[in-house]
């Protein structure tokens, strides 16, 4: 009796559910030059956590920032949270606000960001305001995600968390798993310069993944009105891939290849800062801490049904330690006409301990040690940061900000190739943030920034699947851009929103593939390059023209980029640069019910990935394509139920490399000498894999 009550209301109409989520409008209210969304509009999603509504906001996408941001920096990501910026680098604003529970939201604000008093900020900024001080209780948010496809199932990614009142401040503690189980299979064909087949291969790859993470926060707000927030977490990273072939060759005999490659990393970081009153403005201390150790193990390898050729491969090991030592102060203040002043110091300590080995099988099995002069070595960096801020209305709809200053650094290597060197570089920002109508926003800004080098580029390291490696580079300096940008937000009322980015930038001392011997590459500076874009965000509203609960979210990029290259002098576009992403969502909640519905298509594209000796092109067979069927309350949770891959999207590969053929037996893609791009291509591998249809779960709940 219980249980067919139970499937019953299941299938009771909504509108006989006291639970059931109203029909709610999108539209915003304008108040001091904000969009407000009162938390209550979300309900017809029937929302777990904060960012389940982040992402129903019309027209707002989540940013995280730039990855090569240097240090802690001025605020980059466009995510607020009770005003103030997400502090720490191991955890962005996904996950945040994947800890915080709908319930304790107050509302969401849309505000331009050079209208606030946070350096850095411009464009479309979100500030979630919340009541979780107001709560004693306990709230906690959980998700199962479980996925099953051909290569293989994944039953144990999800994530659960708890918050709530600790002495006079609030805690979270939360537990993820970001887990994989994937692959894809195909033939390939590898031919010569004049498309004749010299041998084929069929191509199983799977991928196994799982990244266990802690994490843990504390925040206090005394009676002074003084602010402490604390961030601690430790994840654990374990990856296997492998990829099974069998080669077929005429007169010659079957070979049998496998590539394997596993990590077993483990990551921490600590992070606190603390704000309070001195004098007439307001000082925040940050500190943070971050270590990293990976062991990773590379091997490829070919045996022969013959039973007469040797087996032959390569094993290339690593040991990596890095770390990230932090500490900032910003202090800002207020002056009459509603100025905002503020001064930020920075220094920060990073370092990369890289231990590397190669090894090569000889004629008995026995793998020999060979000599690399570039692969143990340890890179620091020391760097200070000064950087000033203004800001102020111009008018009552025009707001300005501005911030000046530069920064210092050390780079060191040790070892073979080590030296020394140190940098001066300006940094700096201008923006301008108008409000011509109410519903329209537009901000113009000009940022020159100095961008983080990758520390691996200094070192030596070796691919054994594809036979190539880079010999590292100490002469690396870090690269420096200009970036222009202009940004329009048009609210369209009951239809939605829209968003127009166009920006430009132009870099000098860019890192690409460059020339170290006459046989040998690896990344270095190059002296110029530009690049331009424009992004689009928009959702329409459906609710005008009848269809109510429907929504439609579409974003997209097309960018174009430019450098000289360093082997053929000929302008070409930055190597791996996008070319273009979008993605489109129809999302339908059907009104007095608690189903919903929808459909989604995404696709991009990349430019081709140069080496001096290869050039490396990775197509996407069809757009990746979805549907979903969503129920609000199962059991007083939320299911949805996901078909992914509907247009059978295959991952297409092409590489050509360039040399002369030595034709040893049995190993043509390693029997060439290295070549360069601009000289006579050796070989062509093209490969094409598929992975079926994809089928997800994702159950959540709150409590």
């Amino acid at each position: 009796m219980a249980l067919s009550t139970a499937i019953s209301s299941l299938l009771t109409p909504v509108a006989a559910q006291a639970q059931t989520p109203a029909q709610t409008s999108l539209q915003p209210r304008a108040e001091n030059g904000r969009q407000i969304y009162d938390a209550s509009q979300f309900s017809r999603f029937n929302p777990r956590t904060a960012l389940d509504m982040v992402r129903q906001v019309p027209g707002f996408t989540i940013d995280t920032g730039d990855d090569d941001e240097r240090g802690l920096g001025q605020a980059d990501e466009n995510v607020l949270i009770n005003g103030a910026r997400i502090s720490g680098k191991n955890s962005d604003a996904f996950t945040y606000l994947g800890r915080i529970s709908a319930a304790d939201v107050v509302r969401i604000e849309i505000i331009d960001g050079a209208t606030l008093s946070i350096t850095g900020l411009s464009g479309q900024v979100l500030n979630l305001v919340t009541n979780i001080s107001e709560s004693s209780r306990l709230r906690g948010n959980f998700k199962w995600e479980p996925v099953w496809r051909r290569s293989g199932n994944d039953w144990f990614s999800g994530e659960a968390s708890i918050s709530g009142k600790l002495g006079k401040g609030e805690f979270t503690l939360s537990i993820e798993n970001d887990g994989a189980r994937n692959g894809v299979e195909g033939p390939e064909q590898v031919t010569d310069r004049f498309d004749n087949l010299l041998f084929e291969r069929d191509e199983v790859a799977r991928y196994r993944q799982d990244q266990p993470k802690l994490s843990g926060s504390y925040s206090l707000t005394g009676n002074n009105g003084s602010i402490f927030n604390a961030n601690a977490a430790y994840q654990w990273f374990r990856r296997r891939e492998t990829v099974d072939t069998d080669r077929s060759q005429i007169g010659q005999p079957d070979i049998s290849e496998l590539y394997s490659s596993r990590e077993n990393e483990w990551n921490a970081e600590l992070s606190a800062d603390y704000e309070f009153d001195l004098g007439s403005g307001r000082l925040k201390l940050i500190g943070l801490q971050r270590f990293e150790h990976s062991p990773v193990n590379d091997f490829f390898g070919r045996t022969f049904t013959d039973g007469v050729t040797p087996a032959n491969g390569s094993r290339f090991d690593t040991v990596t330690d890095e770390g990230e030592s932090i500490l900032r102060a910003e202090y800002g203040w207020k002056t009459t006409g509603g100025t905002d002043w503020g001064v930020s110091v920075e220094g920060a300590y990073n370092f990369l301990d890289n231990q590397g080995s190669l090894a090569v099988l000889d004629n008995q099995g026995i793998f020999q040690p060979v000599a690399l002069t570039n692969a143990n070595s340890k890179v620091t960096e020391y760097r200070g940061e000064v950087i000033g801020s203004y800001g102020r209305p111009l008018t009552e709809t025009l707001t300005l900000q501005a911030t000046l200053g530069g920064e210092y650094s050390k780079i060191s290597q040790s070892g073979a190739a080590g030296q020394s060197r140190s940098f001066i570089r300006p940094k700096g920002s201008v923006s301008l943030a108008w409000r011509p109508q109410p519903a329209l926003d537009i901000s113009l800004k000009i940022d020159r920034s100095v961008g983080q080098l990758n520390f691996f580029d200094f070192v030596q390291s070796v691919d054994v699947s594809q036979n190539n490696g880079n010999a590292g580079n100490p002469e690396l300096v870090p690269p420096q851009s200009w970036r222009a940008e202009l940004e329009a937000t048009q609210k369209l009322g009951p239809w939605g929103s829209l968003t127009v980015n166009i920006y430009g930038e132009k870099f000098s001392d860019i890192v690409d593939s460059i020339p170290i011997t006459a046989t040998t590459e690896a990344r270095g500076n190059l002296d110029s390059a530009t690049s331009y874009g424009v992004e689009m965000v928009t959702s329409i509203l459906f609710d005008p023209i009848g269809w109510n609960g429907a929504k439609l979210d579409v974003e997209g990029e097309l960018r174009k980029s430019s450098l000289r290259d360093p082997l053929t002098g000929i302008h070409r576009r930055i190597s791996d640069d996008k070319i273009f992403t979008y993605e489109a969502t129809l999302r339908h909640d059907i009104p007095g019910s608690n189903w919903a519905w929808g459909a989604g298509v995404e696709d991009f594209r990349y430019s081709d990935f140069l080496r001096l000796d290869q050039i490396t092109r990775f197509r996407t067979g069809a757009p990746y394509s979805w549907i979903f069927v969503e129920h609000k309350n199962v059991f007083g949770l939320t299911v949805q139920a996901n078909l992914g891959n509907l247009f059978g999207r295959s991952e297409n590969f092409t590489r050509t490399a360039f040399g002369d053929l030595l034709g040893q037996p049995g190993g043509l893609d390693r029997g060439f000498m290295r070549g360069r791009r601009n000289g006579p291509v050796a070989f062509i591998e093209d490969r094409s894999r598929e992975f079926g249809l994809i089928y997800r779960l994702t159950v959540s709940g709150s409590f």
